[in-house]
């Protein structure tokens, strides 16, 4: 079968170019399921395979999408019938393998999420991968019995995970403060939910104190370096951050201080290689209990032609909020 789908070519003097080309399934990559995409997600990832970065993508022509959810169309898994609604994030996808910005992926069944009754296709990439990573970081914080007695921080608070984030938490009925460089986006933040909007030039101490005043009962942090040293700085007794990024640095300094003196928890979150059943029991979180009817209203719909300078823009720090794909 033909389709369409965004392919990024290298071209000869290094530089990278992406056109909306046509293509065939028999060139998808080996998979047990063949999956009709519907709408996929755009993400900072996708904007580096975009860009040619070779850290998220080694081979090229490619199409990026690390996002899909649509329709199983073949299927040599007994467990996943033809006709099933379904999503993919994470693992490979639009990495290496042919993403979601194509209009059919062929993936392994183990990848294979069944999306819950009543949530749709463009539902789940409202959420996507920004937001099972939110979601993760939240029921990390829940399950570790964060208290409600003092506020939740949250960093990269216009991103994609920080808004879900915020949403979430205030869902749940957490005091959520927004942590931002962006001022200008104050009210955008509170409309999310977040009660104050902190700005980080405010907030980040370089000083060589061990600890600060315990503001915040716990956090969800993307940054890592200062950032992530500050929010630690100010956990309150037996607080504890959930870390899933690095925006400002992949390094971290800090003391054993917050974490023997406050008993501070630094909880880890990765929605790649996520074992398929612990990605279906929060998938199935998300669509039921842990639901954002309001978040496809507050997502952009764009097609295929406008991702170019969605990603570019994205690259560019210039975008605020979740852009959906629809096919």
């Amino acid at each position: 079968m033909d389709y369409t789908a965004l392919v990024v070519s290298e071209l000869a003097d290094g530089q990278f170019n992406a056109d909306i080309s046509t293509l065939n399934t028999k060139d998808l990559p080996e998979g047990d399921i063949l999956i009709k995409v519907s709408y996929s997600s755009v993400n900072y990832k996708d904007a580096l395979s975009f860009s040619g970065n070779k850290g998220v993508t080694q081979a090229f022509p490619h199409t990026p999408g690390i996002d899909a959810a649509g329709e199983v169309v073949e299927s040599t898994d007994p467990a996943i019938a033809l006709g099933s609604r379904v999503l993919v994030t994470g693992y490979d996808l639009g990495m290496n393998t042919k993403g979601g910005f194509g209009e059919y992926i062929r993936v392994p069944s183990a990848w294979v999420i069944q999306l819950a009754d009543g949530f749709s296709a463009k539902e789940a990439m409202a959420w996507g991968t920004a937001g099972l990573t939110a979601a993760l970081c939240v029921d990390k914080l829940v399950s570790h019995h964060v208290s409600k007695d003092k506020p939740v921080i949250v960093s990269g608070s216009t991103g994609g995970v920080g808004s879900i984030a915020i949403t979430l938490l205030t869902k749940l009925g957490y005091e959520v403060h927004a942590l931002t460089s962006k001022l200008d986006k104050a009210d955008y933040l509170k409309s999310l939910g977040a009660k104050e909007v902190v700005l980080l030039k405010d907030f980040i101490d370089d000083s060589k104190r061990p600890m600060l005043k315990p503001l915040y009962s716990g956090a969800v942090d993307v940054a890592g370096g200062d950032v992530l040293a500050t929010i630690l700085k100010t956990m309150d007794y037996q607080g504890a951050v959930a870390c899933c990024g690095l925006v400002a640095s992949p390094s971290l300094k800090t003391s054993v201080f917050p974490f023997i003196l406050r008993d501070v928890s630094l909880l880890g979150v990765d929605s790649v290689e996520l074992p398929l059943a612990r990605k279906q029991e929060i998938w199935n979180k998300i669509g039921n209990e842990w639901r954002l009817n309001e978040l496809v209203a507050s997502c952009k719909e764009i097609s295929k032609q406008e991702l170019t300078k969605t990603m570019t823009d994205m690259l560019k720090g210039q975008i605020t909020g979740r852009f959906i794909l629809a096919h």
